[in-house]
């Protein structure tokens, strides 16, 4: 028998916690719950899915800091047409 999501999903958060990680907590699916965590150069999201698998995406950082400027980006590129030219 495999080991229970809700187990494996607190088991995590202790670890975290006693790592002195930091971490938030989302819902982006019905069927998981997503722990964002956070370090220096890196995000990562990590989902606990209903079925007891885990899947792992990383985002790493090239180091590179942009300005103010960069935010055009944000808008342009993924808002809502609707709401991009208000920027």
């Amino acid at each position: 028998m495999s080991e229970h999501p809700f187990h494996k999903l607190t088991t995590f958060l202790k670890q975290l916690e006693e790592a002195h990680i930091h971490y938030t907590l989302a819902c982006h699916r019905e069927d998981a719950i997503m722990v964002l965590v956070t370090v220096p150069g890196e995000r990562w999201e990590v989902e606990f899915l209903g079925d007891g698998s885990i899947e792992v995406e990383r985002f790493l950082s090239n180091g590179e800091i942009c300005g103010e400027e960069a935010l055009r980006v944000l808008w342009t590129k993924y808002a809502d047409p609707e709401h991009a030219e208000t920027r």
